[in-house]
C-alpha cells in the first residue's frame, strides 16, 4: 500500500516536472533563473542590431549615458491590448519621464511570474515584433545623433537572427531587486542597396574625427569596455557572444 502511494507520488512529480520543462522548452535558461528569484525582479526585453565592419562593430551614442556607445536597438514595446495579460502576471511598467519610453516591456514582476511572462512574450501577441523594434529604434537613434536622413529605406532592410541572450539575474547595488534582461541579436543583411548604403555611411561617419554620434569598436575594445575616451555599454558584448564583461553604466534620469 505504502509502496503504491510513493510510486503514484513519484509518477505525479515526474509528470509535473516534464510538464514544466515542456511548457518552458524554448527558454529553459529563464526557468532556471526564475527558481532563484524569490522577490520582485526588474525585467526588460530588447532587440539589438549588429552592423559589422571587418573586426569592428558599429555603435551609436546614447543620450541617456553621455559619453557611452552601444549597438543600435532598444526595448520592445507592448500594445494596449496586452494590459490584461500583463496585469495577470503582475507586471508593473517602470515609470519614465521620457514619453517615448511609454509602453516599453521594461518593468517589475514577481520572480515566480518570469517564466509566464516569457511564455506570453514568445507567443508574439499584442506587442511589437523583434524586427519592428529594430526598425523603430534604428530610426529613432539615427535622428538622435543628427542623421535622420539615413532612416530612409529602413522598411526595406532585412535582418538575420544571431542569438538569444538571457542576462542575469544581476544584483543592483543599493536595491532589493535583481535584474533579468532578454536580448535578441540581429545582423544587418547586406542584400539590399539600402543596407549596403547604410553600412557604408555609418562606417564613414565613424571614421570622421568631427563626428561624435557613431564609432567602431573592436572586440578588444568591447572586452576592455572603452574605445579611446568613450565608454562602451556592457550589453555590446552580446554582439560577440553570450558573456558580458562589465557592470552596467548608470543612466541619467529619463
Amino acid at each position: 500500500m505504502l509502496e503504491a502511494i510513493w510510486t503514484g507520488f513519484l509518477v505525479a512529480l515526474l509528470c509535473w516536472i516534464a510538464s514544466v520543462l515542456w511548457n518552458n522548452r524554448r527558454r529553459l535558461r529563464v526557468l532556471g533563473v526564475s527558481w532563484r528569484l524569490a522577490r520582485e525582479v526588474r525585467v526588460s526585453v530588447a532587440s539589438l542590431l549588429r552592423v559589422q565592419d571587418d573586426d569592428g562593430y558599429v555603435l551609436v551614442h546614447s543620450p541617456y549615458r553621455p559619453g557611452s556607445y552601444g549597438p543600435p536597438g532598444g526595448v520592445v514595446k507592448y500594445h494596449p491590448s496586452a494590459r490584461p495579460a500583463l496585469d495577470r502576471l503582475g507586471f508593473r511598467e517602470e515609470l519614465r519621464v521620457d514619453q517615448r519610453m511609454r509602453g516599453d516591456l521594461r518593468g517589475f514582476l514577481p520572480g515566480r511570474a518570469l517564466p509566464g511572462f516569457v511564455r506570453w512574450f514568445d507567443r508574439r501577441e499584442d506587442r511589437e515584433s523583434a524586427l519592428e523594434c529594430v526598425r523603430r529604434e534604428l530610426a529613432e537613434e539615427l535622428a538622435e545623433i543628427g542623421h535622420q536622413e539615413l532612416a530612409v529605406g529602413i522598411d526595406r532592410l532585412h535582418f538575420t537572427h544571431v542569438r538569444d541572450v538571457v542576462d542575469g539575474p544581476i544584483k543592483v547595488p543599493g536595491r532589493s531587486y535583481r535584474v533579468v534582461r532578454l536580448f535578441d541579436v540581429w545582423d544587418l543583411s547586406l542584400d539590399t542597396p539600402e543596407a549596403v548604403r547604410l553600412k557604408e555611411v555609418l562606417t564613414a561617419l565613424a571614421a570622421d574625427p568631427t563626428e561624435h554620434g557613431v564609432l567602431i569598436a573592436t572586440a578588444d575594445d568591447i572586452v576592455h569596455g572603452r574605445r579611446r575616451r568613450s565608454y562602451l555599454a556592457p550589453h555590446t558584448a552580446y554582439l560577440m557572444g553570450e558573456r558580458r564583461f562589465h557592470a552596467d553604466l548608470p543612466p541619467l534620469n529619463s
